[in-house]
């Protein structure tokens, strides 16, 4: 409430009300009492479609004061006149009166409570299944043909984002298109290329310096091509990351346990793979 408006509640002058704020200061934090700045006037003034602001204030020396429940609560006990004492005991009885409703009424509350904890928790549960609904569905085999550059280019940096420590990616002929692709990774993943053709010592070294850590071998083991993620999840792709698109292609996961075992062997303990 403004100074005023109190003023006029306790009918004393609005001078009267803040000299008592002045003399009692200490028991009026900023949260029970605190003066308009310039600018909360003319905000102030924009909002009320009244020229009372401007009658009230154009001649004020200073800015306006504004009373928060526990302001006019305080007022009233320092206050004389009947008036005064009258609002007091009117609080009191209001504080007394919703100390009893709160009281009779508990269960009331409680239920009230439940039922919002019930609501929050179904609204989490459906932005959890909206969620899986906006996930691409889990595929077993995916094909693209010549063309779909971008949706098989979207595919593997799907792939590449899986990964959360480890990525093995098996091509004989890649260049600095796998590069981009790997920018996509998450930051703490390692990654291993096997395969003989395609980038420099260079390359790889200001590869690492921006998105480590990156090592490249060279292998006569292997003839497809594979991306193996996490030591676990394995893709074979019909087409060498460098031409996505180009031609017609497909993407296969393999599940079989025996099948990444072997491979996951071979790459993990090949000695003829020499370090590029």
């Amino acid at each position: 409430m403004l100074d005023s408006d109190v003023a006029k509640l306790y009918h004393y002058p609005t001078k009267r009300i803040n000299e008592s704020v002045s003399r009692n200061i200490e028991r009026f934090p900023e949260e029970f009492c605190f003066q308009l700045t310039e600018k909360d006037l003319v905000n102030l003034r924009s909002q009320i479609a009244t020229s009372s602001l401007q009658d009230n204030y154009g001649g004020r020396r200073y800015f306006p004061y504004v009373f928060t429940e526990q302001g006019v609560a305080m007022l009233s006990g320092l206050l004389k006149n009947k008036t005064a004492i009258q609002v007091s005991i009117n609080i009191m009885n209001a504080f007394v009166a919703m100390r009893k409703f709160i009281l009779s009424n508990a269960h009331i509350f409680e239920k009230l409570n439940q039922h919002e904890l019930k609501l929050i928790q179904h609204e989490e549960s459906i932005g959890e299944l909206f969620n899986e609904f906006q996930k691409e569905e889990d595929f077993k085999q995916k094909i693209f043909f010549k063309g779909q550059i971008y949706d098989a280019y979207a595919v593997l940096v799907d792939i590449i984002k899986e990964a959360n420590k480890r990525l093995v990616i098996i091509d004989n002929y890649f260049d600095n298109t796998l590069l981009d692709l790997l920018t996509k990774k998450k930051k703490e993943v390692n990654v291993l290329i096997i395969g003989y053709k395609g980038l420099t010592k260079l390359d790889i070294e200001k590869f690492n310096k921006q998105y480590p850590l990156l090592e490249v071998k060279g292998s006569d083991e292997f003839h497809d091509r594979f991306i193996i993620v996490d030591n676990e999840t394995i893709y074979h792709l019909g087409s060498s990351l460098k031409d996505l698109g180009k031609k017609c292609f497909g993407i296969t996961k393999i599940d079989e346990v025996e099948y990444k075992e072997r491979l996951n062997k071979i790459i993990m303990q090949n000695k003829s793979a020499v370090k590029i």
